[in-house]
């Protein structure tokens, strides 16, 4: 398919107030790698731009390159007016392009993106609704390694510790003593253990456990050798260098005269959040009851959001199975596994995938996003 006939896919990165352009372009599923030095772009051969036409959202205003001339739009944030923003941003760019009015659309994201994308995904259907007819054709969202339901997520990232050897027995059993509750008080000592277990970060890639850490972040004068599947730990210094070259930021129209004069990964916003639900399983119901496709997505080692957080928050939501767990393929490989629920859900594992899916195993990326588009199974060999 060439680009006119492709749907129209938004990305939304977590955080809350990390880059879209920065991390989920430049890193992660965008036609361009940056090289060691700095400098040098390289292509990504699984590029999600080869199914859909990707728009890169710096949400909300002051991440990444993003501005506003009101003050206040950077001291009271919070999820509630980034789905109102973002909703607005979409409508208005339909207006700039109303090429793609018709067209297919898909929402997708990952981490804190969780957040982000059923509750725009609510204000799409809310809004087609009340004015009765279609004004944006949302078909379908997907959310990876996503922050979606409090209680479960930290109990899921507490047996993946555990099963991972990354605390001890000991631990995981007071935990499970604990109350994470939204309304329970938690104990000091639960707080105490969960401090601990998250300053497990320090000392191992939490994104991706078997990975390797950054050791040094410097830039070459010459870019070393490259492969697209080669996971490369220090990537975020090399794109930190590149957006904030001054003849980069001319050519991409950045405006630098905002909050911040340089480029960065993952802004401030948090210490302004306001309004934060401990759960958006709700809104993802409402969307597989109107029947908005529904696929979230795990890399199988990250520890930051991890796969058995994502089953216990599904097993909330009391779905009935369809076609039960089994495995699906990539080139004769296992790409990892998938279990198909009643009612437009869909969950998929990516084997040895971290955090960032993309970044890890793109070609599985790009496999899962193709079959989500389409609508279709992932293939069983």
């Amino acid at each position: 398919m060439v680009a006119k006939d492709l749907p129209l896919l938004l990305w939304l990165a977590g955080g809350p107030g990390c880059s879209s352009l920065g991390i989920g372009a430049m890193q992660e599923l965008g036609p361009f790698r940056v090289g060691s030095d700095g400098k040098t772009l390289y292509k990504n051969q699984y590029a999600w731009n080869h199914v859909a036409n990707v728009l890169f959202l710096e949400s909300p205003a002051g991440v990444g390159f993003s501005y506003s001339n009101t003050t206040s739009d950077f001291m009271k944030v919070g999820d509630r007016k980034t789905a109102a923003d973002n909703y607005i941003f979409i409508l208005n760019w339909l207006e700039r392009f109303p090429e793609y009015k018709n067209r297919d659309f898909y929402i997708a994201g990952e981490s804190y993106a969780g957040h982000y994308v059923p509750q725009l995904a609510h204000n799409i259907v809310y809004h087609n609704k009340k004015a009765n007819r279609t004004i944006i054709n949302l078909k379908g969202i997907l959310v990876g390694n996503a922050l979606i339901n409090d209680e479960t997520d930290t109990l899921g990232l507490i047996d993946y510790f555990a099963s991972h050897a990354l605390i001890s027995s000991e631990s995981s059993r007071k935990l499970h003593n604990c109350n994470f509750s939204s309304n329970a008080e938690t104990s000091d000592e639960c707080n105490d253990i969960v401090k601990k277990l998250k300053n497990i970060a320090g000392d191992i890639n939490i994104y991706s456990i078997y990975y390797p850490l950054c050791l040094d972040g410097n830039l070459t004068s010459i870019p070393k050798r490259f492969s697209i599947m080669e996971f490369d730990p220090c990537t975020v210094y090399y794109v930190y260098s590149y957006l904030n070259l001054p003849e980069v930021q001319e050519a991409i129209h950045a405006n630098v005269t905002k909050l911040y004069y340089d480029w960065q990964p993952c802004s401030e916003v948090l210490k302004h959040w306001e309004d934060s639900p401990s759960t958006v399983l709700p809104f993802i119901q409402e969307l597989m009851e109107n029947g908005v496709r529904v696929w979230i997505f795990s890399g199988d080692v990250d520890g930051r959001m991890p796969v058995t957080s994502t089953q216990y928050s599904i097993e909330v939501m009391n779905v009935t199975t369809l076609n039960p767990w089994h495995a699906w393929y990539r080139d004769g490989e296992v790409g990892g596994y998938v279990q198909e629920y009643k009612d437009n859900l869909t969950f998929v594992t990516v084997r040895d995938a971290g955090h960032e899916v993309p970044s890890y195993k793109p070609d599985r990326a790009l496999s899962l996003v193709s079959h989500f588009i389409a609508g279709t199974p992932l293939p069983k060999q």
